[in-house]
């Protein structure tokens, strides 16, 4: 079989044999795919760079069954990401989440670009010394735009149930929205819900699937800790319905923001 040539990003690695590598790499051409590198764990390979976070140009070839990495080129490196424990959690929950939503040898062209503006985007935030709360709504925008590329989106503009459109009313600090992760948001207090949404975050919720995070006129973040923890939570309670399978990483993140713990249902909901 000729040998090929791709760009992509290795989303994760793992031990193969003694010396060698088993990567997962996302291409925009090719989708997901994984790849031998042999001898990538000795020190001074020429394949040693083959790490997850490397964006590379790959050289591979083989026969029907596991290809090999022949030689490969550094085209970027977001290894700057592991300065910051949130930066590094971020960015191993958002190539999770790419492994998790795009199949082998299915072009990914779309994801791909997001995933390195939403890595670019982290690195940015490590070189300017950015708060950390930055880190978790990029995050979260990140992934619900991630979701919405892999065709899990959660509907935002009209209620699961009634198809009545979702407006929050802001100020009407009785008003709420569920969270159901078998269906979407709908209006009022459902018993068994996952989370609850006040009109304010709903409205910030709303506003995640632009290209620019919500902010004030005055550049500050939209949004305390708490609210961005909650959308996690929602972020986390959507994957393990739709995608079957727990982002890990998410956890890690969590754990970087203290003990404020999003807020729950409680246990005497109401019907709307």
């Amino acid at each position: 079989m000729p040998e090929e040539t791709i760009e992509a990003l290795v989303l994760s690695s793992q031990p193969l044999g003694e010396q060698d590598r088993l990567l997962a790499v996302l291409s925009g051409d090719q989708g997901l795919m994984r790849l031998a590198a042999p001898g990538a764990r000795r020190p001074r390979s020429s394949l040693a760079a083959a790490v997850p976070l490397a964006h590379l140009r790959l050289q591979f070839g083989g026969g029907r069954g596991l290809r090999r990495l022949r030689q490969l080129q550094v085209l970027h490196h977001y290894g700057t990401l592991g300065s910051r424990l949130e930066t590094l959690a971020a960015a191993q929950a958002l190539c999770e989440l790419a492994l998790a939503l795009v199949a082998d040898n299915d072009p990914a062209h779309a994801l791909l670009n997001h995933l390195l503006l939403q890595l670019g985007r982290l690195e940015q935030l490590v070189e300017e010394k950015g708060p950390s709360l930055e880190v978790l709504a990029v995050l979260v925008q990140g992934g619900l735009q991630q979701l919405a590329l892999g065709g899990y989106a959660l509907p935002l503009q009209t209620c699961a149930r009634s198809g009545t459109p979702l407006e929050p009313p802001i100020g009407d600090w009785d008003w709420r929205c569920s969270v159901l992760s078998s269906e979407g948001l709908v209006i009022g207090g459902i018993a068994g819900a996952q989370l609850w949404l006040n009109p304010s975050e709903l409205a910030l919720l709303q506003r995640l699937p632009r290209p620019h995070l919500p902010r004030r006129s005055s550049g500050e973040l939209l949004g305390p800790e708490p609210v961005w923890l909650k959308l996690l939570e929602l972020l986390e309670c959507w994957c393990r319905e739709h995608l079957n399978r727990r982002i890990r990483s998410l956890a890690l993140l969590r754990s970087c923001y203290g003990n404020m713990a999003p807020q729950t249902p409680a246990p005497r909901a109401q019907q709307p």
